[in-house]
């Protein structure tokens, strides 16, 4: 058994579905399929989920979208809409990284995204590349500190140091990204966690 094959059987062995799709277009594909027109929507960061086409298709289609991202908006705005999505009936985000025995790993700055994984919406869609399995807990927080921490912060504009060096410094900076780390072992209530695997390097 391969490690995506492996992968896949123990993340549905901890109750998290799991999808495997060839490309980004059968990604945003499988994505719409799982999210009714007219559904509530809130959003996690996602370099992922942009890059497959779903948040364009989400802030274009039928669905009441919780965008924080959308231009222009006022702090206050943007912490309502990061609430909403606590409640929506879809959270749609990516991970940082996923490891062969099944586990989600995650570092969040405010802590919407990965409070939402947790807890609150009636679904919860994951689109990740393949890029993001790792072997162990231990690897997918080097994973988080040598490549995921340092591009989200360079994505950013953050004046953190791991933007310029790319490895975590483990800073006080106040526009640090890494405060609330989370993972996910298991889910307890079947089908509520859907992860779409995609076979493309895909996020950071």
């Amino acid at each position: 058994m391969d490690d995506i094959q492996k992968t896949i059987k123990a993340l549905e062995d901890n109750n998290i579905e799991c999808v495997l799709v060839e490309n980004k277009q059968a990604a945003l594909q499988k994505a719409l399929e799982l999210i009714p027109e007219g559904s509530t929507v809130g959003l996690g960061g996602s370099v992922t989920v942009d890059q497959i086409g779903l948040l364009a298709r989400l802030r274009g289609g039928k669905y009441e979208l919780y965008d924080q991202y959308a231009p222009g908006l006022e702090m206050e705005e943007n912490m309502k809409r990061r609430k909403q999505g606590l409640t929506a009936q879809f959270f749609v985000t990516g991970t940082n990284a996923i490891t062969s025995d099944g586990q989600l790993v995650n570092v969040d700055g405010i802590g919407n995204r990965v409070a939402a994984q947790a807890f609150g919406p009636n679904r919860v869609i994951i689109v990740s590349g393949t890029n993001k399995i790792v072997k162990d807990v231990h690897e997918a927080f080097d994973r988080i500190e040598k490549i995921a921490a340092p591009m989200n912060a360079k994505r950013w504009g953050s004046q953190n140091p791991c933007a310029d060096t790319g490895v975590c410094m483990d800073c006080d900076s106040p526009t640090r990204i890494c405060n609330i780390y989370t993972i996910i072992r298991r889910m307890m209530i079947p089908g509520r966690m859907t992860v779409i695997l995609v076979k493309d390097s895909l996020g950071f």
